[in-house]
Protein backbone atom coordinates (compact mmCIF):
# COMPACT_ATOMS: atom_id res chain seq x y z
CA UNK A 1 0.00 0.00 0.00
CA UNK A 2 2.75 2.23 0.89
CA UNK A 3 4.44 2.44 -2.93
CA UNK A 4 1.09 3.45 -4.03
CA UNK A 5 0.68 6.33 -1.95
CA UNK A 6 2.43 8.89 -3.70
CA UNK A 7 0.35 12.06 -2.63
CA UNK A 8 1.94 14.96 -0.72
CA UNK A 9 1.27 14.66 3.14
CA UNK A 10 2.26 18.89 4.25
CA UNK A 11 -1.06 20.93 4.78
CA UNK A 12 -0.67 23.67 2.92
CA UNK A 13 -1.32 26.95 3.86
CA UNK A 14 -4.24 28.05 0.90
CA UNK A 15 -5.50 26.15 -1.35
CA UNK A 16 -7.41 27.74 -4.95
CA UNK A 17 -11.62 27.32 -5.50
CA UNK A 18 -13.00 24.11 -4.64
CA UNK A 19 -15.26 22.28 -7.65
CA UNK A 20 -17.48 19.32 -6.82
CA UNK A 21 -18.84 16.80 -9.20
CA UNK A 22 -20.67 13.85 -9.16
CA UNK A 23 -18.79 10.92 -10.13
CA UNK A 24 -19.91 9.17 -13.09
CA UNK A 25 -18.19 6.80 -15.27
CA UNK A 26 -16.32 9.51 -17.20
CA UNK A 27 -14.68 10.26 -13.79
CA UNK A 28 -14.02 7.10 -12.08
CA UNK A 29 -10.26 7.05 -13.32
CA UNK A 30 -9.73 10.60 -11.35
CA UNK A 31 -11.34 8.92 -8.32
CA UNK A 32 -9.14 5.60 -9.10
CA UNK A 33 -6.10 7.90 -8.82
CA UNK A 34 -7.12 10.21 -5.87
CA UNK A 35 -7.70 6.74 -3.88
CA UNK A 36 -4.66 4.58 -5.18
CA UNK A 37 -2.11 7.75 -4.58
CA UNK A 38 -3.57 10.65 -2.35
CA UNK A 39 -6.28 9.29 -0.05
CA UNK A 40 -3.92 7.91 2.64
CA UNK A 41 -1.07 9.58 2.65
CA UNK A 42 0.24 8.35 6.32
CA UNK A 43 -2.69 6.01 7.03
CA UNK A 44 -1.52 2.84 5.05
CA UNK A 45 -3.79 0.78 6.96
CA UNK A 46 -6.85 2.50 5.52
CA UNK A 47 -6.00 2.15 1.68
CA UNK A 48 -7.21 -1.02 0.92
CA UNK A 49 -11.07 -0.11 1.32
CA UNK A 50 -11.65 2.05 -1.59
CA UNK A 51 -14.81 2.96 0.39
CA UNK A 52 -16.42 -0.72 -0.19
CA UNK A 53 -16.96 -1.28 3.07
CA UNK A 54 -20.12 0.10 3.70
CA UNK A 55 -21.89 -1.67 0.73
CA UNK A 56 -20.60 -5.28 1.22
CA UNK A 57 -19.99 -5.21 5.37
CA UNK A 58 -23.21 -6.74 8.01
CA UNK A 59 -23.57 -5.17 10.95
CA UNK A 60 -22.15 -6.51 14.21
CA UNK A 61 -19.34 -8.17 12.04
CA UNK A 62 -15.63 -6.91 12.51
CA UNK A 63 -13.98 -4.70 9.96
CA UNK A 64 -12.17 -6.50 7.39
CA UNK A 65 -8.84 -6.68 6.67
CA UNK A 66 -8.60 -5.01 3.83
CA UNK A 67 -5.16 -5.04 2.76
CA UNK A 68 -4.35 -7.82 0.91
CA UNK A 69 -7.50 -7.24 -1.24
CA UNK A 70 -7.13 -3.64 -2.57
CA UNK A 71 -7.16 -4.64 -6.12
CA UNK A 72 -10.22 -6.28 -5.85
CA UNK A 73 -12.16 -3.96 -3.86
CA UNK A 74 -10.79 -1.48 -5.85
CA UNK A 75 -12.53 -3.10 -8.93
CA UNK A 76 -15.45 -3.82 -6.74
CA UNK A 77 -16.14 -0.38 -5.99
CA UNK A 78 -15.67 0.59 -9.50
CA UNK A 79 -17.71 -1.31 -10.65
CA UNK A 80 -20.68 -0.03 -8.43
CA UNK A 81 -19.59 3.49 -9.59
CA UNK A 82 -20.28 2.71 -12.86
CA UNK A 83 -23.45 0.46 -12.53
CA UNK A 84 -25.18 3.18 -10.34
CA UNK A 85 -25.19 1.12 -7.32
CA UNK A 86 -22.96 3.15 -5.51
CA UNK A 87 -22.34 7.24 -6.17
CA UNK A 88 -20.00 9.66 -4.74
CA UNK A 89 -18.35 13.08 -5.09
CA UNK A 90 -15.34 14.62 -5.90
CA UNK A 91 -13.73 17.62 -4.91
CA UNK A 92 -11.28 19.29 -7.59
CA UNK A 93 -8.79 21.54 -7.02
CA UNK A 94 -6.73 22.75 -9.70
CA UNK A 95 -8.10 20.18 -11.39
CA UNK A 96 -6.79 17.29 -9.11
CA UNK A 97 -9.41 15.73 -7.06
CA UNK A 98 -9.00 16.14 -3.23
CA UNK A 99 -11.61 14.67 -1.64
CA UNK A 100 -14.37 12.51 -2.03
CA UNK A 101 -17.85 11.97 -0.37
CA UNK A 102 -20.05 8.20 -0.50
CA UNK A 103 -23.42 9.39 -0.94
CA UNK A 104 -25.21 6.51 -1.98
CA UNK A 105 -28.64 5.49 -1.20
CA UNK A 106 -29.23 3.30 1.60
CA UNK A 107 -30.66 0.36 -0.21
CA UNK A 108 -27.06 -0.18 -1.55
CA UNK A 109 -25.12 -0.02 1.79
CA UNK A 110 -25.57 -3.58 4.00
CA UNK A 111 -23.97 -1.52 6.80
CA UNK A 112 -27.36 0.80 6.97
CA UNK A 113 -29.37 -1.63 6.01
CA UNK A 114 -31.43 -1.67 9.92
CA UNK A 115 -31.59 1.83 10.04
CA UNK A 116 -34.70 2.74 11.04
CA UNK A 117 -37.13 -0.06 9.60
CA UNK A 118 -40.47 1.60 10.40
CA UNK A 119 -38.78 5.05 8.63
CA UNK A 120 -38.54 6.26 5.19
CA UNK A 121 -38.31 3.94 2.02
CA UNK A 122 -34.55 2.78 1.45
CA UNK A 123 -34.74 3.77 -1.86
CA UNK A 124 -35.99 7.56 -1.24
CA UNK A 125 -32.85 8.25 1.06
CA UNK A 126 -29.37 9.76 0.58
CA UNK A 127 -26.88 7.70 2.92
CA UNK A 128 -23.73 9.95 3.40
CA UNK A 129 -21.03 7.17 4.88
CA UNK A 130 -17.76 8.58 4.33
CA UNK A 131 -15.57 11.93 3.71
CA UNK A 132 -12.05 11.74 2.58
CA UNK A 133 -10.05 14.89 2.08
CA UNK A 134 -6.00 14.38 1.22
CA UNK A 135 -3.86 15.43 3.36
CA UNK A 136 -2.59 18.88 2.10
CA UNK A 137 -6.09 19.44 1.75
CA UNK A 138 -7.91 19.21 5.39
CA UNK A 139 -9.05 22.09 7.13
CA UNK A 140 -9.83 24.21 3.74
CA UNK A 141 -13.56 23.59 3.96
CA UNK A 142 -13.15 20.58 1.26
CA UNK A 143 -15.74 18.23 3.65
CA UNK A 144 -18.14 21.12 4.06
CA UNK A 145 -17.93 21.71 0.03
CA UNK A 146 -19.10 18.13 -0.29
CA UNK A 147 -21.69 18.03 1.91
CA UNK A 148 -22.91 21.24 0.74
CA UNK A 149 -23.30 19.47 -2.85
CA UNK A 150 -24.44 16.23 -1.56
CA UNK A 151 -28.02 18.79 -0.40
CA UNK A 152 -27.74 20.97 -3.59
CA UNK A 153 -27.79 17.85 -5.84
CA UNK A 154 -30.54 15.94 -3.87
CA UNK A 155 -33.23 17.16 -5.90
CA UNK A 156 -31.84 15.52 -9.03
CA UNK A 157 -31.73 12.16 -7.47
CA UNK A 158 -35.55 11.40 -7.08
CA UNK A 159 -35.27 11.33 -3.19
CA UNK A 160 -36.74 12.72 -0.34
CA UNK A 161 -33.92 12.64 2.33
CA UNK A 162 -30.21 12.52 3.22
CA UNK A 163 -29.06 10.60 6.31
CA UNK A 164 -25.55 11.21 8.23
CA UNK A 165 -24.52 8.23 10.56
CA UNK A 166 -21.06 10.33 12.35
CA UNK A 167 -19.53 8.50 15.65
CA UNK A 168 -20.58 9.11 18.85
CA UNK A 169 -16.80 9.46 19.44
CA UNK A 170 -15.37 11.24 16.97
CA UNK A 171 -11.81 10.45 16.24
CA UNK A 172 -9.15 12.38 14.68
CA UNK A 173 -7.96 12.16 10.82
CA UNK A 174 -9.60 9.18 8.83
CA UNK A 175 -11.28 7.95 12.12
CA UNK A 176 -13.52 11.01 11.77
CA UNK A 177 -14.44 9.45 8.19
CA UNK A 178 -18.22 10.05 8.59
CA UNK A 179 -18.12 13.53 9.35
CA UNK A 180 -18.60 15.71 12.72
CA UNK A 181 -22.06 15.56 14.01
CA UNK A 182 -21.81 19.78 14.30
CA UNK A 183 -21.00 19.75 10.29
CA UNK A 184 -24.39 18.07 9.77
CA UNK A 185 -26.39 19.50 12.38
CA UNK A 186 -25.31 23.27 11.02
CA UNK A 187 -27.19 22.15 7.85
CA UNK A 188 -30.28 21.21 9.14
CA UNK A 189 -29.68 17.91 9.60
CA UNK A 190 -32.00 16.54 13.18
CA UNK A 191 -31.60 13.09 15.02
CA UNK A 192 -33.24 10.28 14.53
CA UNK A 193 -31.38 7.80 16.63
CA UNK A 194 -28.52 7.32 18.90
CA UNK A 195 -27.12 3.72 18.38
CA UNK A 196 -24.23 1.79 20.09
CA UNK A 197 -21.50 3.21 17.94
CA UNK A 198 -23.50 6.01 15.72
CA UNK A 199 -26.25 8.53 15.47
CA UNK A 200 -28.38 8.85 12.54
CA UNK A 201 -29.42 12.09 11.65
CA UNK A 202 -31.54 13.41 9.07
CA UNK A 203 -32.65 16.22 6.98
CA UNK A 204 -35.38 16.89 4.02
CA UNK A 205 -33.79 16.71 0.66
CA UNK A 206 -33.68 20.00 -1.20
Amino acid sequence: ATQRLTGGSERLDSIGEIEVHRVTEKRIDDWRYFFDHDAFVGSPEWAGCYCLEPHVRVPGEPPADDAPFWKENRDAMAKRLAEGLALGYLAYVDNKAVGWVNASLRRDYTLYRDVDPDGPDPDAVIGISCFIVAPPYRQHGVAEALLNHVIEDSGSRGVDWIEAYPFNEPGEGHKNFRGPRSMFENRGFEEVEVRDREAVLRRSAT
